[in-house]
């Protein structure tokens, strides 16, 4: 059943050095922005705060892969080297029985990555008739697999998500990728459970509502984490870049910028909290570094 968040409680990155940072860690029913070029160590932030949920709320978060190129952001690969963790990929299949959400076995999965063709937003100028209805039907079934993926995790204690392989546009108008996120955002993470549960079961809702009942989760505890690829590629370049620029960026709670930095012919890898809204945090850049067990902060 819903229960009323603590202002008090935080949720933990997974790296303590960075928790400490953020003044103890996420806001819960809050958004993370992580904003770094590909190669930075994005998702294996995003492995180590996925590992965390296991600690803190019983429950690994999940990854929702955004990635347009076809293949994956190799999430199977990070966490199996930096958590032991085989990832259970969900089916990209629309729910038949609705008696499977209620079913751990049936219905909690790690990962998914439906969308893997993706580009700029479609119009009807862009298609004929035959194209545009198509396009709109693949559209609406991927959605309703979304649905699936997050609500049939919710249900089952996941309180924390990874949404990663945002990649860059020229604006955020023409990546169809941020119409996905928004959707995602507004239409499910935070919506009341039983709208959501509504809008996945439809016609069957009125059957199953003892069920959603029963199993509400409270959405104002779920964190949400968002990895996103920059152009930029050094530190000082972020740095630079404005944060209310009309995207994913002004609407994040907390952004956390990855980059490159330089000291005579040594590269080095940092991080700079840019915004961290409700909290106090720590303003300084502090270097990481790769390792096997993932992200190590310090030098």
């Amino acid at each position: 059943m819903a229960s009323t968040s603590k202002t008090s409680h935080r949720i933990s990155t997974g790296l303590p050095e960075l928790d400490q940072m953020l003044g103890g860690g996420l806001l819960p029913g809050k958004l993370a922005v992580i904003l770094g070029a590909t190669g930075i160590g994005k998702t294996q932030l995003g492995i180590q705060f996925a590992k965390a949920g296991l600690d803190q709320e019983g429950q690994r978060g999940i990854f929702f892969d955004m990635t347009a190129r076809g293949d994956s952001q190799n999430h199977s690969d990070y966490a199996n080297r930096i958590a032991d963790w085989d990832l259970k990929e969900m089916p990209l299949e629309r729910l038949r029985n609705p008696e499977d959400l209620w079913n751990a076995e049936k219905s909690r999965f790690d990962c998914i990555h439906p969308f893997q063709q993706l580009g700029k937003r479609v119009t009807r100028d862009d298609l004929d008739t035959d194209e545009y209805r198509e396009w709109q039907a693949d559209l609406t079934r991927k959605l309703d697999i979304t649905i699936r993926f997050f609500y049939g995790n919710f249900v089952h204690g996941v309180r924390r998500c990874v949404i990663d392989g945002i990649e860059p546009s020229d604006k955020p108008s023409d990546s169809f990728q941020f119409d996905i996120f928004e959707y995602i955002h507004n239409q499910i993470l935070k919506k009341d459970s039983e709208w959501v549960a509504r809008d996945l079961l439809r016609v069957h809702y009125r059957a199953h509502a003892e069920e959603v009942s029963r199993y509400a989760y409270p959405n104002s505890q779920i964190a949400s984490m968002i990895l996103c690829t920059s152009q930029e590629v050094m530190l000082d370049e972020l740095l630079s870049r404005p944060l209310d620029s009309g995207d994913i960026l002004s609407n994040a709670n907390t952004i956390i910028l990855m980059g490159k930095t330089r000291e005579g012919m040594k590269m080095g890898r940092a991080l700079h909290i840019a915004k961290h809204r409700g909290s106090a945090c720590e303003d300084s850049i502090v270097p990481y570094t790769i390792q096997e067990e993932g992200i190590v902060i310090g030098e």
